[in-house]
């Protein structure tokens, strides 16, 4: 790119967990284990609802506000635990559309980063069952921040890394947690429609084998793509 002229966007910011995997299984496979162990009832319709947060969040806001910090660290490691084991054993693939674009947005001098809610441990799971780490310039994970989606916190450290400003990065997001955090962060964001059926991100597709291939060159080359939902 060049450096005399700024161009709207320079970043792309993944999500991890149902934008570029298919780990959606294996997460409520997880939750639903340790809250049987923990005789709690959790249904998948609130796991869909918290799908994208925290697990400090997701323990606090949907099932007891009053966990104390050990139990809530008992539990949410137990979940992580259950889901690592998972992805060793059942493997992980990428959704599909991801992996072309993660090379041609490499190959085309965008900066990326990975932006999520996960813990550091699934991070480095994921990056062990699927060869990705090489297209990411930073990693970013709820580990190193203090706040969880919505929050904008992990998308503005993963720009602060990447050292661009946020008004020139642009999230990819299947949760309207994450849509929300992006939009906090000054961020626009795509949305792909893989666990939620509506998004609120300023463009909108099925996945990412529908965003058109010149999609994101566009976005720097003119003015005319304004937002919308654009639903394949």
């Amino acid at each position: 790119m060049s450096q005399n002229h700024i161009q709207p966007y320079q970043a792309i910011i993944w999500d991890l967990d149902g934008t570029l995997i298919d780990s959606v299984a294996y997460h409520w496979q997880a939750w639903r284990v340790m809250m049987e162990r923990e005789k709690i009832v959790y249904a998948h319709e609130q796991f869909v609802a918290d799908f994208g947060k925290r697990n400090d969040e997701i323990l606090r806001g949907s099932i007891d506000p009053t966990l104390s910090d050990a139990d809530l660290e008992r539990m949410a490691f137990a979940k992580e635990e259950l889901y690592r084991q998972f992805v060793r054993e059942g493997g992980l693939t990428l959704l599909p559309g991801c992996e072309a674009w993660l090379q041609r947005l490499q190959d085309t001098g965008w900066r990326q980063a990975l932006g999520t809610s996960a813990p550091q441990g699934n991070v480095d799971a994921v990056f062990e069952a699927i060869e990705m780490r090489h297209y990411f310039d930073a990693v970013m994970s709820a580990d190193f921040v203090k706040h969880g989606k919505p929050a904008p916190d992990v998308f503005l450290a993963a720009a602060a890394k990447l050292n661009v400003a946020p008004q020139h990065c642009l999230v990819i997001e299947d949760a309207e947690a994450g849509v929300e955090a992006a939009h906090r962060a000054g961020m626009k964001c795509l949305g792909v429609l893989t666990t939620h059926k509506q998004l609120s991100a300023d463009w909108v597709y099925a996945s990412m084998a529908e965003v058109p291939v010149d999609f994101f060159a566009r976005l720097n080359q003119s003015s005319s793509l304004a937002a919308g939902h654009h639903q394949a």
